[in-house]
């Protein structure tokens, strides 16, 4: 059973573009070093200075290499200077309807 990543990204007022173009980047190098693996970045209507990123993994061992790799700490460096919040979050499907 996949094993998911959950991120909420608060992005400091104006550096929303910027932020998409890092996010992008970084989902992008990920995906060369795991080509299995695809992400998703979604942007709040109500808060558009607020995202959210998901995407499934095959295993937790998986997650702790990515999140482990110079490619997310390079990634998510760069990142971290656009935001005023970020929340990393590790999950498990409960249900689902397809």
């Amino acid at each position: 059973m996949p094993v998911y990543t959950l991120g909420i990204w608060t992005v400091k007022n104006g550096r929303e573009g910027e932020f998409v173009d890092a996010w992008r980047d970084l989902a992008e190098r990920t995906k060369s070093d795991f080509p299995d693996e695809t992400a998703t970045l979604l942007r709040d209507r109500d808060q558009p200075n607020r995202f959210i990123s998901f995407g499934p993994w095959d295993s937790l061992e998986q997650i702790e290499r990515w999140r482990g790799s110079e490619t997310f700490k390079q990634g998510v460096g760069t990142i971290r200077a656009m935001l005023e919040n970020f929340e990393a979050h590790t999950m498990d499907l409960a249900a689902e309807i397809e």
